[in-house]
């Protein structure tokens, strides 16, 4: 274990939803029916390409976190700690871009084997009457706009009301009423 897997290990939370699912689940078999439908050897550049259970798991990620984009999962794999152990990743790991993850995702949907992956997922979870409920992940990112000076509101002053010829009379009824006396006990 080298120092920086130490660390990760030492300052990520032990009861993390991601950690305790990836305990729960057989990857094996998940692996296995990924490899059928992705299974290359190099990337295009001749470079080992990413494992099939790395980008699903990514995915994974994808629709536990709100259906969060490509490039944010890129991002949460990166900079989130428990992201990085789920997938099985250390801090000198290469992350794969958001391009691979879309291609991947377009092959395993294009192969009809998306929904079955998700369905044994599914089933793995249920086994252990456990349920995973969607929640809403707000993107907070920093984005450039044009600044725009601040205009005082422009408040338009109205002169005094003109009194009604019916207030006067309506204000001497009110005063005229009596209240009603309940009998005294």
């Amino acid at each position: 274990m080298s120092f920086s897997e130490y660390d990760v290990t030492r300052r990520t939370r032990k009861g993390n939803f991601l950690k305790q699912i990836d305990q729960l689940i057989d990857w094996n078999s998940i692996e296995k029916a990924i490899t059928v439908h992705y299974a290359p050897v190099l990337d295009a550049a001749g470079r080992p390409a990413y494992p099939g259970l790395l980008l699903f798991k990514m995915l994974l990620v994808r629709i536990w976190n709100g259906g969060l984009s490509d490039e944010s999962v890129e991002d949460m794999a990166n900079s989130n700690l428990h992201v990085m152990r789920f997938l099985g990743l250390s801090l000198e790991d290469d992350v794969p871009d958001h391009s691979v993850l879309s291609r991947f995702r377009i092959r395993l949907t294009g192969a009809g084997a998306w929904d079955g992956l998700l369905t044994r997922i599914n089933e793995q979870i249920q086994m252990y009457d456990i349920m995973v409920m969607k929640g809403n992940h707000i993107d907070a990112s920093i984005t450039q706009s044009p600044r725009k000076l601040k205009a005082r509101p422009a408040y338009e002053v109205v002169s005094d009301r003109e009194e009604r010829d019916d207030e006067a009379d309506a204000r001497t009824a009110c005063k005229s009423l009596k209240r009603p006396s309940y009998g005294s006990r």
